[in-house]
């Protein structure tokens, strides 16, 4: 992930090995839907809804994000329960979960939607590097534009 976002000019450099490493993000911040890591790295329904408090807390601390990049169906579908639980969202119905996909939501914020970059789909091909970068080459033109 690191290598697309020094790429698209979110990060300093393509590696993050440490915590003082000298590594800089900048308009960028990387969350996740839970904060364990589940067997199988895939967090069964009551892991999600057990970490919502901390998603939604740390959302909340992020009042000046304009552009939201979900990474996989988990960060897509937690991300629009974070909408509903806030208000912001009556359904998630009109939201289809498709690589490359962006919308408008609600609250003016753009969403933006990535395969996640799992080896299980960059092993398979599902997602290629081409493709992950593609989305934040997108996501640095919005955030130029924003900028004005």
């Amino acid at each position: 992930m690191y290598p697309v976002l020094h790429r698209t000019g979110f990060a300093s450099q393509p590696r993050a090995t440490h915590r003082d490493d000298g590594l800089v993000l900048t308009d960028i911040y990387i969350t996740a839907t839970c904060r364990c890591a589940p067997p199988d790295n895939k967090p069964l329904p009551s892991e999600i809804a057990n970490c919502s408090s901390f998603l939604d807390r740390e959302l909340e601390l992020l009042d000046k994000v304009q552009i939201v990049v979900v990474l996989g169906k988990i960060g897509f579908d937690a991300y629009l329960n974070h909408l509903k639980r806030r208000g912001v969202l009556k359904s998630k119905a009109e939201y289809k979960f498709a690589h490359g996909a962006k919308y408008k939501m609600p609250d003016g914020r753009i969403m933006m939607v990535s395969y996640h970059p799992s080896n299980q789909n960059t092993a398979t091909g599902k997602l290629n590097e081409e493709m992950f970068t593609e989305v934040f080459r997108q996501a640095a033109k919005l955030v130029q534009k924003l900028k004005g």
